[in-house]
Protein backbone atom coordinates (compact mmCIF):
# COMPACT_ATOMS: atom_id res chain seq x y z
CA UNK A 1 0.00 0.00 0.00
CA UNK A 2 1.45 3.26 -1.11
CA UNK A 3 1.63 5.88 1.54
CA UNK A 4 1.47 10.05 1.02
CA UNK A 5 4.18 11.59 2.37
CA UNK A 6 2.68 14.01 4.62
CA UNK A 7 3.34 17.87 4.34
CA UNK A 8 3.19 18.94 7.96
CA UNK A 9 3.80 22.27 9.39
CA UNK A 10 4.96 23.16 12.99
CA UNK A 11 5.27 26.54 14.95
CA UNK A 12 8.76 26.92 12.98
CA UNK A 13 9.11 24.07 10.73
CA UNK A 14 7.58 22.77 7.21
CA UNK A 15 8.21 18.77 6.71
CA UNK A 16 7.99 18.13 3.04
CA UNK A 17 8.78 15.42 0.30
CA UNK A 18 12.09 15.19 -1.03
CA UNK A 19 12.59 16.97 -4.27
CA UNK A 20 15.58 16.92 -6.57
CA UNK A 21 16.42 20.36 -5.38
CA UNK A 22 17.26 19.27 -1.69
CA UNK A 23 20.38 16.80 -3.32
CA UNK A 24 23.16 19.28 -2.32
CA UNK A 25 21.78 19.98 0.78
CA UNK A 26 21.75 16.75 1.71
CA UNK A 27 25.50 16.18 0.47
CA UNK A 28 26.31 18.72 2.55
CA UNK A 29 25.03 17.08 5.16
CA UNK A 30 25.73 13.96 4.97
CA UNK A 31 29.38 14.63 4.13
CA UNK A 32 29.94 16.96 7.47
CA UNK A 33 32.11 14.36 9.74
CA UNK A 34 30.58 16.06 12.90
CA UNK A 35 26.96 15.78 11.91
CA UNK A 36 27.97 11.26 10.55
CA UNK A 37 29.73 11.11 14.28
CA UNK A 38 27.35 9.10 15.47
CA UNK A 39 25.62 7.29 12.61
CA UNK A 40 25.89 4.05 11.56
CA UNK A 41 27.43 5.05 8.02
CA UNK A 42 30.84 6.73 7.14
CA UNK A 43 30.71 10.31 5.86
CA UNK A 44 29.33 10.98 1.89
CA UNK A 45 31.84 11.37 -0.30
CA UNK A 46 29.96 11.45 -3.68
CA UNK A 47 27.10 13.98 -4.36
CA UNK A 48 25.22 11.25 -6.13
CA UNK A 49 24.40 9.31 -2.98
CA UNK A 50 22.07 12.23 -2.39
CA UNK A 51 20.23 12.02 -5.39
CA UNK A 52 19.83 8.09 -4.62
CA UNK A 53 18.70 8.82 -1.33
CA UNK A 54 16.08 11.16 -2.48
CA UNK A 55 14.88 8.23 -5.10
CA UNK A 56 15.08 6.05 -2.17
CA UNK A 57 12.76 8.63 0.11
CA UNK A 58 9.84 8.29 -2.80
CA UNK A 59 10.06 4.90 -3.30
CA UNK A 60 9.64 4.44 0.83
CA UNK A 61 6.08 6.18 0.27
CA UNK A 62 5.52 4.29 -2.77
CA UNK A 63 5.86 0.70 -1.20
CA UNK A 64 3.92 1.46 2.09
CA UNK A 65 7.56 1.42 3.49
CA UNK A 66 7.43 4.68 5.77
CA UNK A 67 8.00 8.76 4.92
CA UNK A 68 11.21 10.35 4.64
CA UNK A 69 10.81 14.11 4.86
CA UNK A 70 12.82 17.39 4.47
CA UNK A 71 12.90 19.66 7.13
CA UNK A 72 13.03 23.64 6.68
CA UNK A 73 12.82 26.47 8.36
CA UNK A 74 9.51 27.95 7.95
CA UNK A 75 10.44 31.74 8.02
CA UNK A 76 13.16 31.23 5.38
CA UNK A 77 12.77 27.93 3.55
CA UNK A 78 16.42 27.25 4.68
CA UNK A 79 16.72 22.79 4.69
CA UNK A 80 18.00 22.02 8.24
CA UNK A 81 18.26 18.11 8.01
CA UNK A 82 15.06 15.52 7.59
CA UNK A 83 13.42 12.86 9.56
CA UNK A 84 11.51 9.37 9.15
CA UNK A 85 9.08 6.93 10.03
CA UNK A 86 10.13 4.05 8.13
CA UNK A 87 10.12 0.03 8.55
CA UNK A 88 6.38 0.72 8.83
CA UNK A 89 4.41 -2.96 9.76
CA UNK A 90 0.67 -2.48 9.26
CA UNK A 91 -0.13 -5.94 10.87
CA UNK A 92 1.84 -4.84 14.66
CA UNK A 93 1.41 -1.44 14.23
CA UNK A 94 4.89 -0.30 14.15
CA UNK A 95 7.83 1.61 12.96
CA UNK A 96 10.80 2.93 12.89
CA UNK A 97 11.81 6.83 13.54
CA UNK A 98 15.23 8.44 13.27
CA UNK A 99 16.36 12.33 11.95
CA UNK A 100 19.15 14.17 10.99
CA UNK A 101 20.19 17.84 11.37
CA UNK A 102 22.79 19.89 10.29
CA UNK A 103 25.47 21.17 12.55
CA UNK A 104 23.68 24.98 12.23
CA UNK A 105 20.71 23.45 13.59
CA UNK A 106 21.59 22.03 17.04
CA UNK A 107 21.02 23.04 20.05
CA UNK A 108 17.47 24.74 19.20
CA UNK A 109 14.79 22.29 19.43
CA UNK A 110 14.24 21.66 15.98
CA UNK A 111 14.77 17.89 16.23
CA UNK A 112 12.16 17.81 19.05
CA UNK A 113 9.95 19.38 16.92
CA UNK A 114 10.10 17.80 13.83
CA UNK A 115 10.08 14.16 15.47
CA UNK A 116 7.09 15.34 17.58
CA UNK A 117 5.45 16.35 14.36
CA UNK A 118 6.00 13.13 12.40
CA UNK A 119 4.88 11.41 15.68
CA UNK A 120 1.71 13.00 15.33
CA UNK A 121 1.22 11.83 12.10
CA UNK A 122 2.25 8.35 12.39
CA UNK A 123 -0.16 7.87 15.75
CA UNK A 124 -3.07 9.45 13.90
CA UNK A 125 -2.53 8.35 10.20
CA UNK A 126 -0.86 5.11 10.44
CA UNK A 127 -2.55 3.79 13.72
CA UNK A 128 1.04 2.96 15.32
CA UNK A 129 0.78 1.78 18.45
CA UNK A 130 4.83 1.38 18.81
CA UNK A 131 7.54 3.69 17.50
CA UNK A 132 11.18 2.28 17.88
CA UNK A 133 14.36 4.70 17.31
CA UNK A 134 17.44 3.97 18.13
CA UNK A 135 20.92 5.93 19.27
CA UNK A 136 24.47 5.77 19.59
CA UNK A 137 25.23 5.79 23.23
CA UNK A 138 28.07 7.73 22.92
CA UNK A 139 25.27 10.95 21.42
CA UNK A 140 23.66 12.39 24.61
CA UNK A 141 22.21 14.98 22.54
CA UNK A 142 19.98 12.71 20.05
CA UNK A 143 18.87 10.64 23.69
CA UNK A 144 17.59 14.47 25.32
CA UNK A 145 15.45 14.51 22.56
CA UNK A 146 14.06 10.68 22.21
CA UNK A 147 13.52 11.11 26.06
CA UNK A 148 12.14 15.03 25.61
CA UNK A 149 9.37 13.55 23.57
CA UNK A 150 8.39 10.77 25.65
CA UNK A 151 10.65 8.04 24.23
CA UNK A 152 11.82 5.31 27.13
CA UNK A 153 15.47 3.49 26.89
CA UNK A 154 14.40 -0.09 26.53
CA UNK A 155 17.92 -1.80 26.49
CA UNK A 156 21.14 -1.55 24.94
CA UNK A 157 22.45 -3.59 21.74
CA UNK A 158 26.06 -4.00 22.69
CA UNK A 159 29.07 -3.15 19.78
CA UNK A 160 26.28 -2.83 17.53
CA UNK A 161 28.32 -1.16 14.76
CA UNK A 162 31.52 -0.84 13.12
CA UNK A 163 32.15 2.39 11.09
CA UNK A 164 35.23 3.17 10.12
CA UNK A 165 36.96 0.52 12.18
CA UNK A 166 35.18 2.54 15.44
CA UNK A 167 32.86 -0.18 17.02
CA UNK A 168 30.16 1.44 19.41
CA UNK A 169 27.20 0.59 21.29
CA UNK A 170 23.33 1.78 20.67
CA UNK A 171 20.82 2.27 22.95
CA UNK A 172 17.35 1.09 21.60
CA UNK A 173 14.12 2.99 22.88
CA UNK A 174 10.36 2.85 22.85
CA UNK A 175 7.25 5.35 22.63
CA UNK A 176 3.84 3.17 23.24
CA UNK A 177 0.83 4.62 21.94
CA UNK A 178 -1.07 4.85 25.22
CA UNK A 179 2.68 6.66 26.46
CA UNK A 180 2.15 9.38 24.21
CA UNK A 181 1.71 13.05 24.98
CA UNK A 182 0.40 14.88 21.48
CA UNK A 183 -0.06 18.17 23.05
CA UNK A 184 1.95 21.09 21.57
CA UNK A 185 6.02 21.06 22.14
CA UNK A 186 7.21 24.25 23.25
CA UNK A 187 8.98 26.59 21.00
CA UNK A 188 12.68 27.19 22.79
CA UNK A 189 12.99 31.00 22.93
CA UNK A 190 16.37 32.24 21.99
Amino acid sequence: MALTTPVLHTARLRLRPFTAGDVDALFALHSNTRVMRYWDSAPWTDRARGELFVARSGRMAEEGAGARVAIERSADGAFVGWCFLGEWNADFRSASMGYCLEEAAWGHGYATEAAHALLRWGFDTLDLNRVQAEADTRNAASARVLEKIGFVREGTLREECVVNGEVSDTWVYGLLRREWRPAAVPVPVR
